[in-house]
């Protein structure tokens, strides 16, 4: 969020710009997210469809771009998905979901269990239906974020001050001025609070804001070799996510343990249970790394200015950060230039 934002505001034409990191840039969950850009997966509230839509659809141009700019690949394809359903019970549920996505101009359909795997050969012969979302794609998370580092290391007025660990916001009177770091004091006309789920933790961002708290999450990659599942399979609280390279990335919990980091047993026994039932093939893949970090929850995304003059927010997207993070950026630069 803070690469984005820095990206729009210079692409903007703002004038000096500082991020602020306290170990590298998108050390967090930026880079450990699994890249899903589901936008017809994700949005459950019809305020949120048009929104995700768009920030889906504008990736496409965003990796070219950052590609032109950087000679990155950040692993963007529109590799579709299917959201599974094992249970017929399930699937009047899906098939209103999927109206209503129709009605709003989105390409959706539902397929009976033999249509969802003419589509992706390897689900399981339990599914019993699907829904299936053809345009939905994905990005390498470790890729984006070394094609945004690198693009705002090229931007002519961007600083990036890594290993900062920013103490609190500057605040004099009614106004944020800036934030105090290690070595002092830095001063701004308009401040970006971007911590993630560190967002509340940073003495001086007003209590009436909404609380961001970490949601673990934990993931793991399996490796096939050759290369067999081409779709993105989501379904009971699971989803595997192939890179077309024979890296799968299947995921994730969803746990309130505060700041803890591991990776457990039970974690990786659960992903591993529901990525096989979605994907039983993936039983022969090789075991690789696997990881976990924490999704900054709110209850809704922090977007734009705050109750604090000065003080403007892009923090608390949950499972969608890196699908929101353009749109974002975009919004923020918007509200802080013209405020």
């Amino acid at each position: 969020m803070g690469c984005a934002t820095a990206l729009a505001l210079s692409g903007k034409g703002a004038g000096e710009i500082v991020v602020l990191e306290r170990a590298v840039p998108g050390a967090e969950a930026s880079s450990a997210a699994a890249g899903i850009l589901g936008a017809q997966l994700e949005a459950r509230e019809p305020a949120d469809l048009d929104a995700f839509r768009r920030a889906r659809d504008g990736y496409r141009a965003w990796a070219e771009e950052l590609r032109a700019e950087t000679g990155i690949d950040v692993g963007y394809r529109q590799s579709g998905a299917l959201d599974v359903a094992f249970d017929e019970g399930a699937e009047p549920a899906l098939r209103d979901r999927v109206a209503a996505q129709r009605r709003a101009g989105l390409v959706a359909e539902v397929l009976d269990g033999r249509g969802a795997r003419a589509v992706e050969p390897t689900l399981s012969d339990c599914a019993v239906c699907a829904a299936h979302f053809p345009e939905e794609a994905q990005v390498d998370p470790p890729a984006l974020l070394r094609a945004l580092v690198a693009a705002v290391a090229r931007r002519p007025r961007v600083t990036v001050r890594s290993g900062v660990t920013v103490r609190g916001l500057l605040v004099e009177g009614d106004r944020c001025v800036g934030a105090r770091v290690d070595d002092g004091e830095l001063r701004a006309d308009a401040t970006v609070l971007a911590a993630g789920s560190w967002s509340s933790l940073v003495p001086g961002v007003p209590r009436d804001l909404p609380e961001v708290k970490p949601i673990r999450g934990q993931l793991v990659q399996l490796d096939e070799r050759p290369p067999r599942v081409r779709t993105i399979v989501f379904g009971d609280h699971g989803y595997v996510v192939p890179r077309g390279d024979g890296r799968v990335v299947c995921g994730s919990t969803m746990e309130d343990v505060g700041f803890r980091r591991e990776v457990t047993a039970a974690g990786l026994a659960s992903i591993l249970a529901k990525a096989l039932a979605l994907v039983p093939s993936l039983g022969e893949a090789q075991v690789g790394p696997a990881w976990s970090s924490f999704r900054p929850q709110a209850t809704r995304p922090l977007v734009g200015a705050s109750p604090l003059p000065g003080l403007f927010l892009a923090t608390g997207h949950h499972r969608n950060g890196i699908l929101l993070a353009r749109e974002t950026g975009e919004r923020v630069a918007e509200v802080l230039l013209h405020s």
